[in-house]
Formats: C-alpha cells, structure tokens, sequence
C-alpha cells in the first residue's frame, strides 16, 4: 500500500476505543497486543473496562495482562509487557455477542476519552473499534455514523474548527473514497455537487500526501452512471457535475482523471494506473474493497485535525468471543 512511516516516528501512543464490548474489538484488541513483536506495532493504550478485557481474554485462552494507566501518554513505558488501560466503567456485565444498551453510555465515553487525548496531545492518533449504532440510539447518539460523531467531537476540541471528515477505504489492492457516504441511493444524484466532489478530493489528495507520502497521488474519479452517462445518453451528471470537477481540480495542479465507467475501473489492470479511486456513492466504492480485501480493509478518516484509523468491518456479534475474529 506504499504507506508512510509518519507513525513509527511519533514518540506519543496510539489511543484505542473499546467498540461495543459486546462484539468483537475486545478480542482483535487483545490479539493485537499479543502480536505486537511480530507484526512490529507501535505502543497503544486502550480506553476500555479492564474486568472486560480479563473476562474476554480468560474466555479466549489468552495470557494478556493488564496495565492501568491514566491516559494513552503512559502506555508506552508498560506496552511491552502488559496491554495498558485507561480505565472505563461498564454498566452491566457483557455476554459476548448480546450487545446491551446499558452500556451504550460506556462506548460514548471511551470515543471522548480517547478523542480528548488525540486533541490535546496526550497520544498520536485514534483507532476505533467497531460500534452498533442502534445501541448507542439509547444513549442519545443522533449520528449518522462514527465519522460524524468524531467530526463533531473535533469541532468542540478546535473552535472554529469545521472539518469535511472523507472516508476512504484502504487495502494493499485499493484506496477508494465515496463522496457521498451513508444516504439512500435514490438520494444521491440531488446530493452530488461540483464543490462537493471538489473538496472530497483535495481533502483525499491531502491526505494522501500527508499520511501515505505520495508527493503527486494519482486520482481516478468514477462516473455516476452506466459507462459514465455514455456522453450523455444515460444521464447528464458526468458531464453538468463531474467533469467540471476534474477539470477545476486539473487547474491547479492535481492528477485528477475520469470520469471512468465504475464497472472497468476496478480491475488489476486499472488500478496498476492510479493511487484513489473516487465513488459517486458508498457501494460504488466499498463493493470492489470488500471484494478484493474483506478482512484487511481499513478505514481512514481524513478531513479531521488528527489521524484515525478503524478495521472495515463490523461488530461481528456473532464470532464474538470464539476465537474465530
């Protein structure tokens, strides 16, 4: 994936969310710590329950030990030998694979807790385990999403601050960035703008500059509809809204090309040719990721003031606490 070694350098640890603990981020978590020699990881603190993380790692025949600490700044000098904690009560016990919303207010606070010490300097980035939104609804989340909830939590850390989070999808085979993200398909032609692709793409190039070190990226844009309108004959949107788009983009300076028909542009060949691929709307883009990298995709926010990171994948209540996640 040609990634940069921004983080190997960052001397502050990682700052991990404990997801619903219900599902399955206890257990990719304690893995995680326990291949942390092998797959060479950077320190991390988890904002977690530790008698969840015993519990869990006890059921899975896992010898992890704990270590308490205030906040991620502390992990470090403990990361070797035990997996550090910055602690967050639970509510109600937790059954692996039966989410409860008691708990619901506990996976909020481990978010804030961890986004606070992002913000303020106390760790180098955020990780996001997965989360149930229909839980968290009884908590008083009205989100559509954990991007959003994390953009607004970034607008109460920098006033003033208002950031345009862009998700983009990230394999060894692909990076792919929707424009448009949790709506209705139908919904998706009136939301597509000319600024609004515009500024995806300058946030994505950015970040892809920023984080993955490429100086130049290449940006491969897809058209809304089959073949790419066909010049106009299957709809207009290519050529009133996108190519305006890529045309202003080419202005100054970034390698924005399209737009290309989705169905040929995904394949090993034409990826060969670029860095991002830019969808028109969410399955656009994440059906070929999930094709080609179901288990190792990984969602990177950018657009925020502070870099974070989550697997592309959900809660997974079902393999919760079996060993199989």
């Amino acid at each position: 994936m040609g990634t940069h070694d921004w983080l190997a350098d960052r001397p502050l640890p990682l700052a991990l969310t404990m997801g619903d603990p219900a599902g399955i981020g206890p257990d990719i978590t304690l893995a995680a710590w326990a291949r942390r020699r092998t797959e060479h990881l950077p320190a991390f603190a988890v904002y977690a329950d530790a008698e969840l993380l015993s519990d869990r790692a006890r059921s899975l025949g896992m010898d992890v030990p704990l270590a308490i600490v205030a906040t991620a700044a502390e992990a470090r000098q403990a990361f070797d030998h035990a997996l550090p904690v910055v602690p967050v009560r639970l509510r109600a016990g937790v059954v692996a694979g039966e989410p409860d919303a008691a708990n619901a207010g506990a996976v909020l606070q481990s978010i804030e807790q961890a986004t606070a010490d992002v913000a303020e300097g106390r760790a180098s980035a955020i990780v996001t385990n997965p989360i149930a939104k229909s839980v968290l609804y009884h908590a008083g989340f009205r989100h559509p999403g954990h991007t959003e909830y994390l953009a607004a939590l970034a607008e109460h850390h920098f006033p003033g601050l208002r950031p345009h989070p862009v998700m983009m999808l990230a394999a060894d085979e692909l990076r792919v960035v929707p424009v448009t993200i949790h709506i209705a398909l139908t919904e998706v032609p009136a939301a597509l703008t000319q600024a609004l692709i515009e500024r995806t793409i300058r946030i994505a190039a950015d970040g892809l500059m920023r984080w993955f070190g490429l100086a130049r990226p290449r940006i491969a844009v897809a058209g809304l509809n089959p073949h790419a309108g066909e010049g106009g004959a299957m709809g207009r949107e290519e050529i009133t809204i996108i190519e305006p788009a890529i045309a202003a983009l080419r202005r100054v300076g970034l390698d924005v090309t399209g737009p290309y028909p989705a169905d040929t542009m995904f394949h090993a060949q034409a990826r060969a040719g670029y860095d991002l691929a830019v969808a028109m709307y969410h399955d656009q883009g994440l059906i070929p990721l999930k094709t080609l990298a179901f288990d190792r995709g990984v969602n990177v926010t950018l657009g925020l003031p502070f870099a974070r990171t989550s697997p592309d994948h959900g809660t997974a209540f079902a393999i919760a606490g079996s060993g199989r996640a």
